[in-house]
């Protein structure tokens, strides 16, 4: 299961990213019974020896907790610790200070040598709780040695209350769109150069908030930029209505005294993030005239989403749809959507609702309101990220197919391409070819498979058949050209980079990229292309005016290293694949001067996501406290090939727990560690294998911290919004078979047997949990169950409940609040 935080890295089902990157992607781990294991020397504490003494120091502790109290301190905190709170929140302040880059465009001009940008850049306001977003423009000029200057204006422009930033295709039009969650209405401004050409105001009866997120967001202007066509949410259904009289039947005014809306059928929700959102539907305006016309003949079975314009055809619209009956054996319920590439999507084809007006013909069998729907992808369980190639010759999308067949929430994507008719008559079916296949075990330094987590509005260049897009490549993030003609995947970041790269814009074939790692700040890159070789594109450092780090964080990046370690796995099966034998990676993050420092093993969620390389505040927070870091992506993480993720699935608890351990065994032997000075950390899946661990390797950990860790899967099936995750996990591919909305005895006993609950009577390490309570994805019972157990069996604990979060605790206050707590937590236990 994978979730998204600004903390720990992409994906989740998460999602970690630059879109994931951009984010940082926080992701979980599941785990159950491996191998006990002998304590590292020295690390037998006094505190750990036998259950009178652990119940001692619970006690102790609660003591010291009253005793603060009643010196005006917060609740929990320790007097002995003000002073570090307060010193690691001024640090942890100077790295949320640091902006992030989200999208960039860029525009021509009729002058080949120039060009303009338009760069979004995003900043955690925490007093407001919120983000505040950004734009900064540059005017690229090229010399005459073919290199490119940047010349920044001097002071980027606020967009307040903006959800979306939408360039014309000519650059000569900007869409933004102001939605509102309350009652008033969408606003939707079409600015000129120099001016607000149109402020169209849609009420809710129209529709409500605009989609503007990475999943169901379509927003989309036509080629000649007289029509947006975009996704939001249907306009409310109607409630029985109730007065001193009874109900009210059809035709009575609700504006009647003493009347009130009852609340009707409970509808269910796409799960996580979208429990307060209604279904998503399809509408098209006219910029000039602002009328607002949804797209007939849409069944509400269907969400929409990614909706783009096709190119000279009587169909004018192509997107994705979910049916809301996506659950395993027909089931008739929505699962979870959210990180979750395993539901079942297709590409449709609509006509726009204004054909008429702009003198198109109808197809054949449209009549007045009645949309003739084709769906183009009827043979593919999956087809998301539509894009036309320049010309309109080629529909080409990502399809997640082997995530669908597997039930795994997230696997090695594969890229399509369809023949568009040049005609635009889709009578008959389309035939779909295939452009980059799913790689099954990728041979040394070779392409490992494609791991898209989105794609540029315009991801061409000018030869009109290549594509530029960011790609997982092991523990990396990389820019890989794809031709969809001759199907050649070539990667255009440099290959010698153990760096993060993702594209931003193109600017003809030339590409703007951000690239950072674990220890460099993202840094702006123009990519040049100069030849037709391996590697026909030349990387130049571009200057921002972006204020430079404090000295402070400056001297602390210079002062660490880090690596990408490759670990072999330990006793490899005949049982196993032939990728699922390859060794995994693991990241190293350590003190240029020496190895004695403590060490914190970060685990990501998923279990199907990765931690790329790229910049982490709340990372860099971490070392910066004299911590190195092991960042672990153990195998069933993306970008490996698809027979070492698929390797994981059915063996979690188990597998994935010894790759960890291994990890922890290669650097203790190569001396780079302190043994008995271990920490571990992780969210969602990562919280799941961060409790078994504890459970499983009790010797090996001095402190824990766990972000909404699923620690009991008996009690997590009944109330997560995607319960078939906790049958494919522990069962396998199996597990689609198995699953049911009312598991037997047989699977709530495995559940458990392969929870870390299991293991709780082994636990000595002291654990801070920190849980969002309108998480869906692993509700907080999870935690507060687990962290009550330990409490019951004398276990030092610290539990902090953010009561407004989801599953990745993203609000500025509670991750500022969240990391603040886990640096205090682990310096407490980790000085001793």
């Amino acid at each position: 299961m994978v979730v998204l935080t600004t903390a720990f890295v992409t994906c989740a089902k998460f999602r970690c990213r630059s879109s994931l990157a951009a984010a940082n992607l926080l992701l979980v781990s599941a785990a159950s019974p491996s191998r006990a294991r002998a304590p590292p020397r020295g690390l037998l504490l006094q505190h750990r020896i036998g259950k009178v003494s652990l119940c001692s120091i619970a006690m102790a502790a609660t003591q010291a907790s009253e005793a603060a109290a009643d010196k005006g301190l917060p609740l929990g905190m320790d007097e002995t610790m003000v002073d570090e709170y307060a010193s690691q929140s001024k640090l942890l302040q100077e790295f949320v200070k640091i902006p992030s880059f989200g999208k960039a465009w860029i525009f021509n001009s009729k002058d080949e040598n120039t060009s303009k940008a338009m760069v979004s850049i995003g900043q955690s306001d925490l007093l407001a709780n919120k983000r505040r977003k950004f734009l900064l423009n540059s005017h690229i000029s090229k010399t005459a040695s073919k290199s490119v200057h940047f010349q920044w204006s001097p002071f980027p422009t606020e967009i307040s209350g903006v959800s979306a930033v939408i360039p014309s295709p000519s650059g000569e039009k900007l869409l933004l769109v102001r939605s509102s969650e309350d009652d008033s209405p969408t606003k939707l401004e079409i600015w000129g150069p120099c001016q607000l050409e149109n402020e169209i105001h849609i009420a809710k009866s129209v529709h409500g908030s605009l989609y503007t997120d990475e999943w169901f967001e379509g927003i989309s202007w036509n080629q000649e930029e007289t029509f947006i066509a975009y996704v939001a949410e249907e306009p409310p259904q109607l409630k029985p209505v109730f007065n001193d009289h009874g109900f009210q039947k059809e035709g009575s005014s609700e504006k009647d005294c003493k009347s009130w809306k009852g609340q009707g059928d409970w509808e269910e929700t796409w799960g996580e993030t979208y429990s307060k959102k209604r279904i998503p539907a399809l509408f098209v305006v006219n910029i000039s005239s602002g009328e607002v016309r949804p797209v007939k003949g849409i069944p509400r079975s269907l969400s929409v989403g990614q909706v783009i314009w096709a190119p000279s055809s009587s169909y004018g619209l192509v997107f994705v749809a979910w049916s809301s009956e996506n659950g395993f054996q027909a089931t008739p319920r929505k699962l979870g959507v959210k990180y979750c590439y395993n539901r079942p999507c297709a590409l449709y084809a609509a006509p726009d609702p204004f054909r008429e007006e702009a003198g198109k013909p109808s197809p054949e069998g449209y009549k007045g309101e009645t949309t003739s729907m084709i769906k183009l992808t009827s043979d593919l369980s999956s087809a998301f990220f539509p894009r036309f190639s320049p010309d309109g010759k080629y529909l080409v999308f990502i399809s997640a197919k082997s995530a669908v067949d597997s039930g795994s929430h997230n696997a090695t994507n594969s890229m399509h391409r369809i023949e568009w008719p040049a005609d635009g008559k889709l009578a008959g079916s389309l035939d779909v070819a295939d452009v980059v296949p799913i790689v099954m075990c990728p041979k040394d330094n070779c392409f490992p498979g494609l791991y898209c987590l989105g794609l540029l509005r315009d991801p061409w260049l000018t030869d009109g058949r290549t594509m530029i897009l960011s790609s997982f490549w092991g523990s990396r993030e990389v820019i890989l050209s794809v031709n969809v003609a001759s199907c050649e995947v070539i990667r255009v970041s440099p290959q010698d980079s153990d760096f993060s790269w993702n594209v931003l814009a193109l600017n003809k074939d030339n590409i703007l990229a951000v690239s950072s790692s674990l220890i460099t700040l993202p840094q702006i890159y123009y990519g040049i292309k100069v030849s037709q070789t391996e590697n026909p594109w030349e990387w130049q450092e571009v200057s921002t005016p972006f204020p430079k780090p404090s000295d402070e964080i400056s001297s602390i990046l210079a002062e660490h290293k880090f690596s990408i370690l490759k670990i072999p796995i330990n006793n490899p099966t005949d049982k196993l694949a032939n990728g699922a034998k390859l060794p995994f990676e693991a990241m190293f993050v350590s003190h240029k001067g020496s190895a004695s420092y403590p060490t914190v093993v970060v685990l990501h969620g998923g279990p199907h996501s990765v931690y790329p390389s790229s910049f982490s505040k709340s990372l860099a927070f971490l070392f910066s406290q004299g911590y190195n870091l092991l960042v672990v992506n153990y195998r069933g993480s993306l970008g490996f090939g698809e027979e070492a993720l698929q390797s994981l699935p059915g063996s979690v608890g188990s597998q994935d727990v010894n790759d960890v351990l291994t990890a922890l065994d290669l650097v203790i032997k190569r001396g780079l560690i302190d043994p008995s000075r271990v920490a571990v950390v992780g969210g969602s899946h990562g919280g799941f294998l961060t409790t078994h661990l504890i459970g499983q390797a009790p010797d090996t950990f001095v402190a824990a911290a766990a972000r909404n860790p699923v620690c009991n899967l008996s009690l997590m099936v009944g109330t997560t919004d995607i319960p078939d995750w906790c049958f494919v996990e522990i069962y396998g591919r199996e597990g689609k078979k198995y699953f049911s909305e009312s598991p037997s005895v047989d699977d709530l006993c495995q559940f458990h047997q392969k929870s870390p609950i299991s293991h709780i009577s082994k636990v000595k390490t002291p654990t801070l949990f920190l849980l969002g309570a309108q998480d869906l994805r692993v509700p907080v019972s999870n935690g507060l169950q687990y962290a009550r157990a330990l409490k019951e069996r004398g276990i030092e604990s610290k539990t902090i409940v953010f009561p407004e979060d989801i599953h990745g605790i993203d609000k500025p206050q509670s991750d500022f609040e969240s990391f603040l707590n886990i640096g205090v937590w682990f310096k407490k236990h980790m000085s001793k």
